[in-house]
């Protein structure tokens, strides 16, 4: 079921959704100073490809840093994309199918505001880090 949903996915936003936040990773990178928020989009747009069958979870050591580099993301793009996941979301549970589409693009919403001091793993290695109830 993951297989057909992250196809399904892939063709109704998940590909444009990925270019653009490799795109963002791009233009992050170009700068030395950006380079964490050229990974976290990077990151992000990985997640964004095949989202269904994968969690975000807390990465073990962020410290201060990375709360930082999240309250600058929050402040210059991390509003604007949460923004934008919301209204595709709407738009996507407006047909049957798209219900699981948008409740995906609502699992975007929280790495999106703030992707530093996260990782992205397949829910059976969730299921290592944190046990089987998360």
């Amino acid at each position: 079921m993951r297989l057909i949903l992250n196809i399904i996915w892939l063709v109704f936003g998940g590909l444009w959704l990925a270019l653009g936040y490799f795109l963002a990773g791009i233009i992050c990178c170009i700068l030395i100073i950006t380079i964490p928020f050229g990974i976290a989009s990077f990151r992000i747009g990985v997640y964004a490809l095949w989202p269904f069958g994968k969690k975000v979870i807390d990465k073990p050591g962020a410290g201060a840093g990375a709360m930082l580099g999240n309250i600058i993301w929050l402040i210059f793009a991390g509003i604007w994309l949460a923004i934008g996941h919301v209204i595709t979301a709407i738009a996507m549970a407006v047909t049957i199918i798209g219900i699981p589409l948008a409740i995906a693009n609502i699992k975007l919403i929280p790495v999106s505001l703030m992707p530093l001091g996260k990782q992205i793993v397949d829910n059976d290695q969730a299921v290592t880090y944190y046990g089987p109830r998360n």
